[in-house]
């Protein structure tokens, strides 16, 4: 099976991949996908270590309904508004009509803060931190498997804070536990920074976000948090009697990361070959392809493996293919396509030498390692591979970030055929961010690490460096 070349049509091999290496498929809803049981492992996986850290962080799981009164949805008109295109609406439930319509949730913040409003009743109260897994549903019209779909899986943390600086400082919590994931798990590189008012979260007062450089040069927004101020607690009436038992409003966040963060390691990493899926995530780490002629040395190899060599690699996610109706080319193509960081080649000859044949699914490069010495060279070599993954990921964004001081440089980039980040200057003015958009390109962050004063790429006055890119 051959896919499209990345560089003669990124979008088709994106979808090939997905589908040929069983992650997910369409589902006969418009615009929802089945997540195949290759897919869901590598979301189990991302979920449990995500979940590790939320709860590290003293924050409890919770679940909450579905559906949601749409007069929930109306009382914070700024996000009713930002959802109002993509809400999906229940009108009749039992054969009968109802007397107020039910909203799927595109996300929890009105039916959990009604709840909220219930819960917190005096500083004692506070904080409160409540995270949430569950699916959502945005009426999308233009959908792609894992990047834009209808329904998606995702958490979405919920915190209520006394003041403003603690909500600040979880709204940044957050984000940093967000890029420490991206960078020591997905072994994606990311830049960190504050959204514009316009592509700021509907209804928050600050929204800070991850962005990363996919292998097409546009930019991924990997995951986000949001200082919603005090809005939606007065519009859900959340209160708290404070230290000096004065009526106060308290301020929240807002923070999540969903299944995109699947089609993120897709196009940061794969290659013509299909996925390369960095190893603490990767739902299996090694496959074990035996090697032999007949049926005796299919028994020896077998044996050997199943009571033996999968031993030396306890703690690590291994599975010997044991398909004898496969060849082993075909086996290798399938587990490159698949994007395991690691395979194991070991026949009768192999046994009689003592060794095995370890194949670095990222470098393609072959050793011959002794048995004693196999368990120790395959955990070196994951970690190994995550770094080099890594590495990569951070060399790529480096190569393809550009300063640029004007649209017209953006524009001559661009039909140069260099796309990627466009490092410029702002203003921060709406009327100039509007002529940003112009291009199809938008500011993705104000980066943290990089504050400098610089022209606005517009209107030439006195701004901050951006980051504009064209985004998924």
């Amino acid at each position: 099976m051959v896919l499209p070349k990345q560089l003669e049509n990124f979008p088709g091999w994106y979808n090939r991949v997905v589908l040929e290496s069983g992650l997910a498929e369409n589902a006969s809803v418009r615009g929802c996908m089945i997540i195949k049981p290759y897919g869901y492992a590598l979301w189990e996986n991302i979920q449990q270590q995500l979940d590790r850290m939320i709860k590290l962080a003293g924050i409890d799981n919770a679940y909450f309904p579905l559906l949601i009164p749409e007069s929930f949805l109306q009382k914070e008109a700024e996000h009713v508004k930002g959802f109002a295109p993509e809400v999906a609406v229940i009108t009749q439930a039992g054969g009968k009509e109802l007397d107020e319509r039910y909203v799927i949730r595109p996300t929890s913040e009105t039916v959990m803060y009604d709840t909220f409003s219930r819960w917190i009743e005096s500083y004692r109260d506070l904080p409160l931190k409540i995270n949430q897994w569950a699916n959502v549903m945005r009426w999308e019209m233009r959908t792609r498997l894992f990047l834009r779909t209808s329904e998606f899986l995702w958490q979405e943390g919920h915190t209520v804070h006394e003041t403003k600086e603690e909500a600040e400082a979880e709204m940044l919590r957050a984000l940093s536990m967000y890029e420490e994931f991206a960078r020591d798990y997905l072994a994606i590189a990311v830049v960190i920074g504050e959204k514009s008012f316009r592509e700021r979260f509907a209804g928050a007062d600050k929204t800070v976000a991850i962005e990363a450089l996919m292998r097409d040069g546009k930019a991924l927004q990997m995951g986000t948090s949001h200082n919603l101020g005090q809005n939606f607690a007065q519009s859900f009436g959340i209160k708290f009697l404070d230290r000096n038992n004065k009526e106060k409003y308290p301020w929240q966040t807002s923070w999540g990361v969903s299944t995109r963060l699947i089609g993120g390691i897709i196009m940061s990493h794969g290659d013509d070959k299909g996925l390369i899926i960095p190893p603490k995530v990767a739902p299996i780490q090694v496959v074990i392809v035996p090697i032999y002629k007949n049926d005796t040395d299919q028994k020896r190899v077998i044996n050997f493996v199943n009571s033996h060599l999968l031993k030396k690699l306890d703690g690590i996610r291994a599975k010997l293919d044991e398909r004898d109706n496969l060849t082993p080319g075909f086996k290798f193509n399938e587990w490159e396509l698949k994007g395991v960081p690691l395979r194991i080649e070991i026949g009768s000859r192999d046994l009689e030498k003592n060794e095995a044949v370890v194949v670095n699914r990222l470098s393609l490069d072959k050793q011959s390692i002794k048995l004693q010495q196999l368990g120790n060279y395959i955990k070196d070599s994951l970690e190994k591979f995550h770094q080099d993954l890594l590495q990569r990921s951070e060399s790529f964004t480096s190569a393809n970030t550009y300063n640029v001081g004007s649209l017209a440089e953006i524009d001559k980039l661009i039909q140069a055929g260099k796309f990627g980040f466009y490092r410029a200057g702002w203003c921060g003015r709406d009327e100039c961010e509007q002529e940003i958009q112009t291009t199809k390109y938008t500011i993705r962050v104000l980066p943290f690490s990089d504050n400098s004063k610089t022209k606005c790429v517009v209107c030439k006055k006195n701004g901050r460096a951006v980051i504009i890119a064209k985004a998924y």
